[in-house]
């Protein structure tokens, strides 16, 4: 089953040209440069994305009390 799977990706040349060609006769070739821009805006915007959410869990906490701090209020209630 997986090996069907990955002959399904296994394009050749000829086939790489037939989808050109069809993508071509479906949108015409004005329509083409838009249609790059818009996806390489959707994967630029998918990396930032990751980026993000990257950054958010590799953020350490800040709003956890510094040991000088607890310390420092243990004192004072006596």
């Amino acid at each position: 089953m997986f090996n069907n799977i990955f002959l399904l990706f296994n394009l050749g040349t000829g086939e790489i040209l037939i989808i050109v060609f069809v993508v071509l006769l479906l949108f015409g070739g004005k329509k083409i440069p838009e249609l790059m821009r818009g996806l390489g805006k959707g994967v630029r915007s998918f990396k930032e994305g990751m980026e993000d959410i990257k950054n958010e869990i590799e953020r350490p906490v800040s709003n956890e009390p510094k040991k000088s701090d607890s310390s420092a209020a243990d004192t004072k209630k006596d």
